[in-house]
């Protein structure tokens, strides 16, 4: 089943994702940068769905288009809290970021993985599909 996670980050009365906010009350932030050419072109209207398979469930966290500069900022994600005595150990969760744009019939899904307090910027290089000859059958 798919659930989408309200703006605010609840859900009533579901215990699965209760016990996942439990043992994650941290927050990490998270942008989406879409671009073409080499990165030298922004890419607007990339669909970006960022989710999370909880049990048997995916929960979408966040599902939106980039702008005209190709972002999408400040997308809130829970994290466990950091643990400042254990740095050999940090905790992390982990999300699917799935970038769709239709123009050019991309459609590709990154894993990232997020501690509390940090920031990640998520590239996202949109390579557009070209149909070429190789050549015809008289040889040319």
């Amino acid at each position: 089943m798919i659930i989408r996670v309200n703006e605010n980050g609840s859900l009533v009365n579901n215990q699965t994702y209760t016990e996942f906010i439990k043992n994650n009350p941290g927050m990490g932030t998270l942008k989406i940068r879409a671009t073409s050419a080499s990165e030298a072109l922004p890419v607007k209207d990339v669909n970006i769905i960022v989710s999370k398979q909880i049990g048997n469930d995916t929960y979408i966290f966040f599902e939106g288009k980039t702008d005209e500069s190709g972002m999408i900022n400040n997308i809130k994600l829970p994290t466990p809290v950091r643990i400042t005595d254990n740095l050999d150990e940090p905790k992390f969760t982990s999300y699917k970021i799935r970038a769709e744009y239709s123009r050019d019939k991309f459609d590709k899904t990154y894993e990232i993985s997020l501690c509390c307090g940090s920031g990640l910027i998520q590239y996202i290089n949109i390579t557009p599909i070209v149909n070429m000859e190789v050549g015809n059958s008289s040889g040319n």
